[in-house]
């Protein structure tokens, strides 16, 4: 029977690979012929016709920049025909029957969560509405729970165990929800993985991988498991994550954008990579036995940036999957999977500074990666020009300014840098080229956005968007936020660029998910490009009025960054358009039943403390009881000459008088956290110690009457 499932496994596998072919030679056509056109418009808008070295600098920018527009533009476009004619026949999904899939027994299946310093408590009623759902469904006993941990702060990781063990005790989970943190942190959140994988991987097929703001239902977790059961060729299979929960006006157009839109480029997406997809390093499915075999992540051995362990990850660990034969799957029509969006645009950006940093690296595994497939070079690609495009567009800005300087204030040059020949060549300028052009571009862009509606109209989901002129009006307000935000992102993304190729320092910190930002926040991150804008569009005022006019789409949403900022962070502003029926989306309208839980373990903080986790820790019997549980025994000699100072200057002091490192130090030995207990309890009232027991004391007795 695994024999014949095997050669069944190949013979799909050549078949969608000669589809493959097909779809992608199409893609390239169409993409690689429009930009030959579009350049050849833009070699006639050129005064020289590209005779210059500017102007063929301003080609080859062009040129770039076009083809990446122009593959999301069709991408989006094969994505809108499939979905018309009933969704891609390959894909996974559309292989097996329904009822063959509920039939299929499941295999023992690990869920991991990697966290780094997340709020715990949100983090972790995130994870207990996945139990529940799997509880419900009554899958349960195939699936095991564990929370990798990598935080350093003790007033962090403290309240994440004790949150675990509360958790166990309200689900019923001893033996089945885990927790481990690392004392070594090293490799990232891959590291934090193949830790776990060296310790318990063997002892499960399959695991899914979740991130701190994941959510998967149910119904999604099994349906991927039986998939991966019936396809013993794929070793990772991804979900396509909709963003939901937000409340700021930037979160609730992120999430608009990706619920409305991701439709097409996802199914798009996935008919092009088909078994060659990317992996996102979360809300996906991973067969473990190959991937420990052969997505183990060497550190770089390059120079600077290109030297050390690798940050991002998944989009590597896809390809070496491929590279072992196995193959790597989107499937976009498994629902129900979820995420959550920065809630301010300052997030956004911080967050962006590591990814891109991590995507740049591709291009030392994307030149000297050894047996690729070329797909997954192109997802490799594809990472890379996210954050790349943006210092190109500036380097066609500045370009552009170059020339128009040469035209403006030079003489004009009749035999150019770069032009050979007897004849003289003549300046020309086409206007109405140049609008044709530009036109064109801008239609790559917004086409899809519309063609979402109607694509939403089309399968009658427009009403769950809020109708169809709801949706129409949304998706104005999307692109005008787009529009305001894009020469924001440009300057940034430029600038995370160019500090990772320099080597620049940069520190790991968790997501901020609730607070707005400040004016003074936004002015202290945006006043170098309102003031390079401003200076810019003066300067073009001085140079000619039209190319004043033909800088202000960049140079006034650079201006207006701060205050833009200021107004997207708003909840306020968000919660007025949701009223209004603005911005929904369809599990707004419809909830699903993980997401209620999720919501409900949040809102539901319990009895909270006065005092923080370390103190807690310290005070409380039945915790410190726990965390002398997880602690370790330290050989005597070193408690000696390295501890015990340390625990008799806490307890003199409290734990402010202690360093991070040495608290970690304290609570990772058993003795010195039963030494903390047992002095604090003993200190005088007026201490420290004696100070917070009276505060634990007193709250206490308030609960009580």
């Amino acid at each position: 029977m695994a024999d014949a499932t095997e050669i069944l496994a190949r013979r799909r596998a050549g078949s969608w690979r000669r589809v493959a072919t097909v779809r992608r030679l199409l893609m390239t056509i169409f993409v690689v012929g429009q930009t030959l056109i579009a350049c050849y418009f833009l070699l006639w808008v050129l005064p020289y016709h590209g005779g210059t070295l500017v102007e063929l600098g301003l080609l080859v920018l062009f040129a770039l920049l076009y083809m990446w527009i122009a593959v999301g533009f069709w991408t989006a476009i094969l994505g809108f025909v499939l979905r018309l004619f009933g969704g891609d026949r390959h894909s996974l999904l559309k292989r097996h029957p329904a009822e063959a899939l509920e039939s299929t027994p499941l295999a023992k299946t690990a869920i991991i969560m990697p966290v780094y310093h997340e709020p715990v408590h949100w983090t972790l009623s995130g994870l207990k509405a996945v139990y529940q759902d799997l509880e419900r469904s009554g899958h349960l006993d195939q699936f095991e729970f564990h929370i990798l941990s990598d935080s350093r702060d003790p007033n962090v990781w403290l309240e994440e165990q004790a949150t675990w063990h509360r958790l166990c005790k309200e689900l019923g989970a001893e033996g089945r929800l885990f927790y481990r943190r690392r004392r070594v942190n090293l490799n990232f959140k891959s590291g934090n993985v193949a830790d776990f994988l060296r310790r318990w991987g063997r002892r499960y097929r399959y695991m899914v991988v979740l991130d701190a703001d994941s959510l998967l239902s149910a119904d999604t977790i099994v349906r991927m498991v039986q998939l991966m059961e019936h396809e013993p060729n794929v070793g990772i299979l991804q979900t396509a994550p909709s963003i939901i929960n937000g409340q700021s006006l930037f979160a609730r157009v992120q999430q608009f954008a990706n619920r409305l839109y991701s439709t097409l480029f996802a199914t798009g997406l996935a008919a092009i990579q088909m078994g060659d997809a990317a992996f996102w390093g979360h809300n996906a499915i991973i067969r473990i036995k190959p991937f420990m075999d052969h997505c183990g992540l060497r550190k770089l051995r390059g120079f600077g940036l290109f030297r050390g362990p690798i940050m991002s990850h998944d989009f590597v660990e896809a390809a070496y999957m491929g590279r072992a034969g196995y193959e790597v799957w989107l499937e976009p029509a498994l629902g129900n999977s979820f995420e959550e969006s920065p809630p301010t645009l300052s997030d956004e950006l911080s967050r962006d500074n590591r990814w891109s940093r991590g995507n740049l690296q591709h291009l030392w595994i994307l030149l000297f990666g050894r047996r690729l497939r070329l797909a997954h070079r192109m997802a490799l690609l594809n990472g890379v020009m996210a954050y790349l495009a943006s210092p190109l567009w500036l380097a066609f800005l500045i370009l552009t300014t170059v020339e128009a300087v040469q035209m403006t204030v030079a003489r004009i040059d009749y035999f150019p840098e770069g032009h050979q020949g007897l004849f003289p060549l003549w300046p020309e300028w086409r206007p109405e080229w140049a609008l044709g052009l530009a036109i064109s571009t801008l239609s790559l862009l917004f086409i899809p956005k519309f063609l979402a509606i109607l694509d939403a109209v089309i399968h009658g989901t427009s009403r769950q968007f809020g109708g169809v002129w709801r949706l129409f009006l949304s998706v104005l307000i999307e692109i005008a936020v787009s529009v305001l935000l894009a020469p924001l992102r440009m300057m940034a993304h430029s600038r995370y660029v160019l500090g990772a190729l320099l080597n620049l320092s940069l520190t790991w910190a968790g997501q901020n998910r609730t607070q707005e930002t400040s004016w003074r926040e936004a002015f202290l991150t945006q006043f170098p490009g309102m003031v390079v804008a401003a200076a810019w569009s003066t300067f073009a005022w001085s140079l000619d009025p039209m190319f004043f006019l033909w800088s202000l789409p960049v140079a006034i949403p650079l201006v207006l960054a701060a205050p833009t900022s200021v107004w997207l962070s708003r909840v306020g502003a968000g919660q007025a358009l949701l009223e209004r029926g603005m911005l929904l989306i369809p599990e707004e309208r419809e909830p699903v039943r993980v997401l209620e839980d999720a919501r409900a373990a949040r809102r539901n903080r319990g009895n909270t403390s006065m005092l923080n986790a370390v103190e807690q820790a310290v005070i409380r019997p039945s915790l410190n009881r726990l965390h002398q549980a997880l602690a370790r025994n330290i050989r005597l000699a070193r408690r000696a000459e390295l501890l015990e100072p340390l625990v008799e200057r806490c307890s003199s002091n409290g734990p402010d008088s202690l360093s991070r490192s040495e608290l970690s130090h304290l609570f990772r030995d058993r003795q010195s956290v039963a030494d903390l207990h047992r002095l604090a309890w003993q200190a005088p009232p007026d201490s420290f110690w004696g100070r917070r027991i009276t505060t634990l004391s007193r709250k206490g007795r308030k609960r009580s009457t």
